[in-house]
């Protein structure tokens, strides 16, 4: 497989809403899936869309834990999640702050208030209808991936622009106070 260039912020691709795939069980979604994963492994990411590497279809791929409890070193990840196609409804108004970074906008965190509980949909490469509800982490990381599909970065979500730091000073904030969640 290959690794792929990731679109960075401010590339033309990552500002529109990405088209539709007409068969999840095209050989040429299954190739693309591939090198997603191989190209997610290698940057170190929880998740990653294909507009990202410069693809216009509604694909995305991600890890995500397997209970609400805070990220850390010791949390379980479920197995990868490819959805083609997905959607992604709240269920309820509530919504929590969380740090978000992003391989598209490298070496930034942001504060982004995102809905903490979110039913989620879509089809596998081998067309298997996937329904699911996530909470917690696992709800950011789903939004988090869906936006991208829809031409929104987590800058354009966050309500106070001098919440968006560098990875650097997320660091130094994360020792200061562990309980900080990391995210996408």
């Amino acid at each position: 497989m290959a690794i792929l260039k990731i679109a960075r912020m401010g590339h033309p691709t990552l500002r529109q809403r990405a088209a539709e795939v007409a068969d999840p069980a095209a050989p040429g979604i299954a190739a693309l899936v591939a090198d997603m994963i191989d190209t997610m492994a290698d940057a170190d990411g929880l998740g990653l869309a294909a507009p990202q590497v410069h693809v216009d279809q509604r694909v995305v791929i991600f890890h995500a834990p397997r209970d609400d409890e805070e990220a850390g070193e010791e949390q379980e990840w479920t197995g990868l999640t490819v959805l083609v196609n997905p959607a992604v409804e709240p269920l309820g108004e509530e919504q929590e702050d969380g740090w978000e970074g992003c391989l598209s906008v490298p070496g930034l965190r942001g504060l982004v208030p995102r809905y903490t509980q979110v039913r989620y949909s879509g089809v596998t490469p081998g067309g298997e209808r996937v329904e699911r509800v996530a909470e917690g982490l696992h709800a950011r990381v789903v939004q988090h991936e869906c936006d991208h599909l829809d031409g929104i970065l987590f800058p354009q979500r966050m309500t106070d622009l001098s919440r968006l730091i560098f990875e650097s000073e997320f660091r130094h904030l994360r020792t200061a106070a562990p309980s900080l969640r990391g995210a996408a």
